[in-house]
């Protein structure tokens, strides 16, 4: 099949990180896959499909070369893609990487962009669920995966460190970052350094985030924190395998990839519940997780520092969980889900909440 995927950029974050996976993968099976990207688009990966940039710094329906499939992705490319679709270039499919209206500006027009086309692909079955009610479009779920570069390297008791507790923390200037709730994090992980002073608190950032970022080189000139910056996998792989605690605070979130990259390299997970991530999280069996309105995170954290057994039980548990997340088995289910499209094929037939077989059963009784 020939597939334009239109990215505006793929700077380091999940969702590039998902778009690139996917894009890579299907080159791999034969695809020929084409990134549409505009003048001055990021890249922060590796990717093996054929780049078109345009010279100019918005895409235009002219730039879309012929395909069999339009993929979407961020609201903003959506229209373009339509418009492509129309003219002829390919079925227009949106891939959800996130549901824009809940967390950044313009929700005014990312909500209606849901409504362009029905052909649609979401991350998890919380958002399946959440753009089905508020849409009536019920998406196939292509789930995030891990690299094979992230295992863990058992190399926690070679550090000879005081305890790890390691985060992901990204800019916030110019950004939409509220969601991430750092603030909450910082303020729950010095409460954690308060009671345990013997305790590493780590930060992970992005080194184009880090070096950019006036908030973050303070937090780091205090002393108070250790911050990585990791150039690549291999890096980031080596700062999850020195974490023994991989703390997330984010509240919104259709993958949630790094507390499940953690899992993998064997750190025990504590995180507030986000939505996406109960598609790999069990609060008791594989990490702690609660509601951030339980103002639990630095409890949990204490906990797990404390209670070895029980952090070595969640953090085994964690990475034998994590190993059917695989990138190739999303590129297989992303392969399969476009087919499925292009032969008319209803979406995956998932387990569905009481509200959303109402509202089918509401639709089916005006058919």
């Amino acid at each position: 099949m020939r597939f334009t995927f239109p990215i505006l950029t793929l700077c380091h974050g999940g969702a590039q990180r998902m778009l690139v996976e996917l894009t890579n993968g299907l080159t791999a099976l034969g695809h020929q896959v084409v990134i549409l990207m505009p003048l001055g688009g990021d890249i922060s990966y590796e990717i093996h499909s054929t780049l078109l940039r345009t010279d100019h710094t918005v895409l235009r329906e002219t730039d879309f070369p012929a395909s069999d499939v339009i993929v979407s992705n961020f609201y903003t490319t959506v229209p373009v893609a339509e418009a492509a679709s129309k003219n002829g270039k390919g079925i227009h499919v949106r891939l959800s990487l996130c549901y824009e209206p809940l967390f950044l500006p313009e929700n005014h027009v990312s909500f209606p962009s849901y409504h362009t086309t029905g052909k649609l692909i979401v991350l998890s079955q919380w958002q399946k669920e959440l753009i089905e009610l508020n849409h009536g479009i019920s998406g196939s779920i292509v789930p995030v995966g891990i690299s094979s570069s992230f295992n863990n390297m058992h190399i926690r008791h070679k550090l000879q460190e005081p305890l790890n507790i390691t985060a992901i923390l990204r800019k916030v200037e110019n950004g939409f970052s509220w969601h991430r709730e750092q603030d909450y994090l910082v303020q729950q992980l010095d409460i954690v350094k308060q009671n345990l002073p013997v305790v590493n608190i780590n930060f992970i950032s992005p080194p184009d985030e880090f070096y950019t970022s006036d908030s973050l080189q303070q937090m780091k000139a205090s002393g108070k924190y250790r911050f990585f910056t990791p150039l690549n996998d291999e890096e980031l792989c080596y700062h999850y395998n020195g974490a023994d605690i991989f703390v997330s605070s984010s509240i919104f979130d259709t993958g949630s990839l790094p507390g499940l990259e953690a899992m993998r390299c064997g750190a025990a997970l504590v995180s507030v519940y986000s939505g996406g991530n109960l598609e790999y999280a069990r609060h008791e069996e594989n990490c702690l997780l609660s509601y951030q309105y339980e103002n639990r995170l630095a409890e949990d954290v204490l906990r797990l520092s404390q209670d070895h057994l029980l952090r070595a039980r969640l953090a085994m548990q964690g990475e034998n969980d994590s190993a059917g997340w695989t990138w190739e088995n999303s590129v297989r289910i992303m392969e399969r889900s476009i087919k499925n499209f292009l032969q008319g094929t209803p979406a995956d037939n998932q387990p569905k909440s009481a509200l959303v077989r109402r509202m089918n059963s509401f639709r089916a009784g005006r058919k």
